[in-house]
């Protein structure tokens, strides 16, 4: 098994630029899988964990309703933001500026061939990045995604999850608000769920945050939680 994690951090990214990019980690993953199992060859699968922002821009995954972006395109204009109907899981979620899009495009032959378990392992590091800022986050029963006061009617998400994962090999990710501007959540119905709330990093703790820092703390949990060497 190969648990060396290639990092790279694309910045801020056009959206379909990102998904193309992240389309052709994934084929090439798949290709040296497919030409193991053909050739007999034992040849090590590569794995990637991307990092990035986007420009505003409302994503809906295959099991999506449509009717979720509350938006028509003279509106989308207005808000200088665009829209992709994409291959992942999940419902309808918006990402922009301030907002950590991770991509991990792993061989969980390498880790472990459980999807549920990797969704929990995604969703426990950035748990434990919000606990480093003194932020108390979890789980909401029967959802994806990383929740605050999932136990009670103040319930707000602030990461949410959508993947895509073939042949072991995934795709797509997570989208973990910490500058964002909350009011593009206000255009869609997030996730499918309309009535809870979204929150940030900034909202929940009152000053912006370094992108930096936090993006630092997150692959360190990433990696330990893993068990990945990241280079």
């Amino acid at each position: 098994m190969n648990k060396n994690v290639e990092f790279i951090d694309w910045g801020l990214t056009d959206y379909q630029k990102a998904w193309t990019q992240q389309e052709h980690l994934f084929d090439q993953t798949v290709a040296v899988k497919t030409e193991n199992r053909t050739n007999g060859t034992s040849k090590q699968t590569p794995n990637y964990l991307v990092f990035c922002e986007h420009p505003h821009v409302y994503t809906l995954g295959k099991s999506g309703r449509p009717e979720n972006l509350l938006l028509d395109e003279e509106g989308l204009k207005d808000k200088q933001a665009t829209y992709y109907k994409i291959n992942r899981g999940g419902d309808i979620t918006y990402h922009g500026p301030g907002q950590i899009v991770g991509y991990p495009i792993l061989d969980l032959d390498n880790f472990f061939t459980d999807i549920h378990l990797y969704l929990r392992t995604l969703e426990e590091a950035i748990i434990l990045t919000l606990d480093e800022y003194g932020i108390r986050a979890g789980r909401y029963p029967g959802y994806t995604g990383v929740w605050l006061d999932a136990d009670n009617e103040k319930a707000r998400k602030i990461s949410a999850m959508g993947v895509r994962c073939s042949r072991w090999v995934t795709m797509h990710g997570f989208a973990f608000n910490v500058n964002a501007d909350l009011d593009y959540f206000k255009n869609i119905v997030p996730c499918g769920i309309d009535d809870k709330d979204v929150t940030s990093m900034k909202r929940e703790l009152g000053y912006a945050l370094d992108m930096e820092e936090v993006k630092g703390r997150l692959k360190v949990h990433i990696a330990s939680l893993f068990k990945m060497e990241l280079f």
